[in-house]
């Protein structure tokens, strides 16, 4: 699965499963972290623990399996390493204070 399918998927996902303000950071050339951040704000923590249970069998089911996964016994910020895409799963308490937008604003919004 290519990289660029890998951040629609997950886009999808978060959508399907009812995230909210989801965007997708197109990094390349910005950072060697990743090449795309996928971030989505989730309503509490079964919420965001349910987006990101289904990103993780959507992926699986497509043969890909996480690098790293920090943050879900705490379930308030939630990140996803698939390598060249990282999912940021956050209540909304958590973006607005983290602000990884503006901290990454030289990164284009990926549009699909």
């Amino acid at each position: 699965m290519k990289i660029i399918e890998q951040a629609k998927l997950i886009e999808k996902v978060a959508d399907d499963k009812k995230g909210e303000n989801i965007k997708v950071l197109d990094l390349k050339g910005v950072t060697e972290i990743a090449d795309y951040f996928v971030i989505v704000t989730a309503n509490n923590v079964p919420h965001i623990k349910s987006i990101c249970d289904e990103i993780e069998r959507a992926l699986y089911s497509k043969g890909l399996k996480f690098l790293r996964k920090e943050g879900y016994d705490e379930g308030n910020w939630i990140i996803l390493d698939y390598g060249d895409v990282v999912v940021h799963l956050m209540l909304a308490e958590q973006r607005e204070y983290y602000g990884l937008e503006k901290f990454w604003r030289e990164a284009k919004e990926a549009d699909f």
